[in-house]
């Protein structure tokens, strides 16, 4: 079991800082280095914290004004963890025609979060997503690489106890 280490990020294990360290030792010469090494440190990390852009931006000598600006501006980054079940609700037209902006209000309800939030306890994050390609099922959700479609809001909380 690796321990926490205190201080570099805020629930970092020393594995973690090493890999990436490592991919940036690999890449910071590189053109166009700064892609590639978010990408990864969201790999390690499930998301970019304030420490891990930090120690990038140490790591490399990019600013760290210019790695949040990367980080905030392309929506596959995320500032904030992601819980073990991963919820995505689409909100395109074909599914908000549909109810899909209901299904995602019941999941808000019922598990007290809102866009971009995740459980306290780490199971559940919740994100609106502007299509997931399958209008035909509509409306659709997502848990990781579940997909339900042609939900009601009455299916939500059948769906969920699956996962708890």
């Amino acid at each position: 079991m690796s321990q926490k280490k205190e201080g570099v990020c805020f629930t970092c294990t020393a594995e973690q800082e090493a890999d990436l360290k490592r991919v940036i030792s690999e890449l910071k010469d590189t053109a166009g280095a700064l892609m590639p090494i978010l990408q990864h440190a969201q790999e390690i990390f499930g998301y970019l914290p304030i420490e891990v852009q930090t120690m990038i931006s140490d790591e490399t000598g990019i600013p760290l004004e210019k790695i949040y600006g990367v980080a905030t501006f392309y929506s596959q980054f995320s500032l904030q963890p992601k819980g073990q079940y991963r919820i995505s609700v689409c909100l395109g037209t074909a599914c908000y025609v549909k109810g899909s902006g209901d299904i995602f209000k019941k999941l808000e309800e019922l598990l007290g979060i809102t866009n971009g939030e995740c459980t306290p306890d780490g199971k559940f994050s919740l994100d609106s997503c502007r299509c997931v390609g399958a209008c035909g099922l509509a409306p659709v959700m997502m848990i990781n690489d579940e997909v339900y479609g042609r939900l009601t809001v009455d299916d939500v909380p059948t769906i969920l106890a699956k996962y708890e």
